[in-house]
Order: C-alpha cells, then sequence, then structure tokens
C-alpha cells in the first residue's frame, strides 16, 4: 500500500458473471417484448435486490410452473430445472424461456452422457440447493448427492460394485470440492473423473480474486445474498485465506458499525449475482467512515458471454 491509514482493497473480479448477466436480460428482454406479467419459476439468480426489482416491473415470481396460469410465458432459472418441470410447463401450454446458465446446461448433459453409458453419478453439492435438483433431475435413480464429508459417508457400499463418476454443482469451493472428492476416492478408488471441471470459471476467478487480497485485510465485506451459494463460499474462503473476519451483506446498511474497531484494512468483494451498484454503495459506506484509499486488485479479465434464448435474440440486436 502506497499510504499509511484506512485502506480498501477492492477484489477483481466481482459481480455479474455471463449466466447471471443472461438469465436477467432474458427477463428484463421478456418485459420488453411481451409485457407484464412475466412468470419466473424460482428467483431467477439469487440476489434480493434482482429479484426486489424485478417484481416491481411486473415479474411474478412462482415456486412452481402450476403456480402460473395456463398460457403464461414463464421463464426458468439460471439455475436450471429437471424434465419434468419442463413437462410440466409443456403440459400447461406455457411459452417457455429457458435462462439456464450454459454452464449448468453441460453438466445436465453429463449426467444424460453418464447415464447412457451406465454409469453411477456421485453428485458433489448441496443439499436442497436448485441447481442440485435440476441436474439429479435428469437421472434421478443414478445420482446421488455426497453433500460434504457426511455425504461421502452415507454413501452405499454397494457402489463398489458399479461404474462411478463425480460431478459437482457448479458454485462450490474449488477447495472445497476437492477434499471432498479426495475423500471419495479413499472410498471408490476407481472413481472417474468428469470430463472437464464444473465448478465455473466465474466462481473460481471470484474465488481466486478474495484468495489474492485475504492474507492482507483485518476484515471482508462479501455482498450477496444469505441463498446464494457462490456468495457463501467466498465468506468462507476469505477466511480460509488470512482475513480476521468475514461478514455477507445485502446491503451497506447490513454493516455493523462494530465490525471495523480496530480495522484498517477493509477487503470488499460481492458474488457472482450481484449488480456493481450494490458493491459502490459499500464503498460510499466505508468511504464516510474513513476508508478513503481504494485499491483494485484484478486477478483475471473476464471476456466471456452468452447468447440470450432464441426467441429473444432478434429483441437485443
Amino acid at each position: 500500500m502506497t499510504e499509511a491509514g484506512k485502506n480498501v482493497l477492492l477484489a477483481a473480479p466481482r459481480g455479474y458473471c455471463a449466466g447471471v448477466d443472461r438469465a436477467v436480460e432474458t427477463v428484463e428482454q421478456a418485459l420488453e417484448k411481451y409485457g407484464a406479467p412475466i412468470y419466473v419459476r424460482k428467483e431467477i439468480v439469487h440476489n434480493r435486490y434482482v429479484v426486489e426489482s424485478l417484481a416491481k416491473r411486473g415479474v411474478i415470481f412462482v415456486e412452481e410452473a402450476s403456480e402460473a396460469p395456463e398460457g403464461a410465458h414463464l421463464v426458468f432459472s439460471a439455475h436450471g430445472i429437471s424434465p419434468a418441470v419442463r413437462r410440466e410447463a409443456e403440459g400447461r401450454k406455457q411459452l417457455t424461456l429457458d435462462a439456464t446458465c450454459p454452464l449448468v446446461t453441460k453438466v445436465h448433459k453429463e449426467v444424460q452422457r453418464f447415464a447412457r453409458d451406465g454409469y453411477h453419478i456421485l453428485l458433489v453439492g448441496h443439499e436442497g440447493h436448485e441447481e442440485v435438483e435440476g441436474t439429479a433431475g435428469e437421472a434421478p435413480e443414478i445420482t446421488h448427492l455426497v453433500d460434504g464429508f457426511a455425504g461421502v459417508e452415507a454413501l452405499p457400499d454397494w457402489l463398489q460394485n458399479e461404474k462411478l463418476v463425480w460431478l459437482s454443482q457448479t458454485t462450490l469451493s474449488v477447495d472445497e470440492t476437492v477434499e471432498v472428492v479426495n475423500k471419495l476416492r479413499e472410498r471408490f478408488p476407481h472413481l472417474q473423473n468428469p470430463p472437464s471441471d464444473d465448478i465455473c470459471y466465474a466462481t473460481q476467478n471470484r474465488q481466486e480474486s478474495v484468495k489474492a487480497i485475504a492474507p492482507k485485510c483485518d476484515l471482508m465485506i462479501v455482498v450477496g445474498s444469505q441463498n446464494s451459494s457462490n456468495s457463501k463460499r467466498l465468506v468462507e474462503v476469505a477466511l480460509e485465506a488470512g482475513s480476521k473476519a468475514s461478514y455477507l451483506v445485502d446491503f451497506a446498511d447490513e454493516i455493523d458499525e462494530a465490525w471495523l474497531e480496530g480495522v484498517e484494512t477493509v477487503g470488499v468483494t460481492c458474488g457472482a449475482s450481484v449488480p456493481e451498484l450494490l458493491v459502490r454503495e459499500v464503498l460510499e459506506f466505508l468511504d464516510k467512515r474513513g476508508w478513503h484509499n481504494v485499491e483494485q486488485v484484478t486477478t483475471t479479465t473476464e471476456t466471456i458471454q452468452f447468447q440470450l434464448p432464441r426467441e429473444l435474440r432478434a429483441s437485443r440486436a
């Protein structure tokens, strides 16, 4: 640091990944093309601000397709869906737009392929997460959820006699996933690796940017929602990498003044579903309290973009 005193290290990359950008724009373009109401199954992305902002513009969020009227415009969230959900929407003659992140779709296709080839799939992920439910729904009979070390121990012994491959939720901690897979391999030495890494590039990049600044931070503030898996992982990664404290907040006004006592260097980042304006509000909050020196630390540059669903591409152009 070139100046003494209170400093902010701002991680980069941070915020919207290509999949989130595509999903949010899908809903925005659907509103523009078809008008309100647009129905969205589940939260389009796991961020309170984004969901509340879209709701004000005429988006109605539902838990299941059955809650949207027959014939309605229905968007599937970025986290993906099972074939059963797709069939339900088709049965209700709903006009669907699939905002599933293409990297999640890649994992779905891997499940389909390995199921055809006679494998049992050990899916590393968090129980109850929408992405996991959608992925497992591709082949529920041969997909076994592995949620942490306890999930490894809970797997049945008869899997020793089956062809096995592991896949993962895309938003996990890279290091944690490696540890779980190592435990799986202790139980099942013949376990095969997926053809490519399932953890998304943006999740990895945001974790690496946090690792770069965490050892220098007395406090790491991660902007993101409690139901955002990748945001929660950033808090954990920060602590493991050396930050003395780390907290997850949706908005700047959730920062507890007590967290700042005795703190010189604050790290700031956000999850992959967080708009940049929420980070700016955190920086303004800190600036008003003396943290004027902001240094952005960039570990990589992202250039990936995904196309909108086919039905909306002309609208985007």
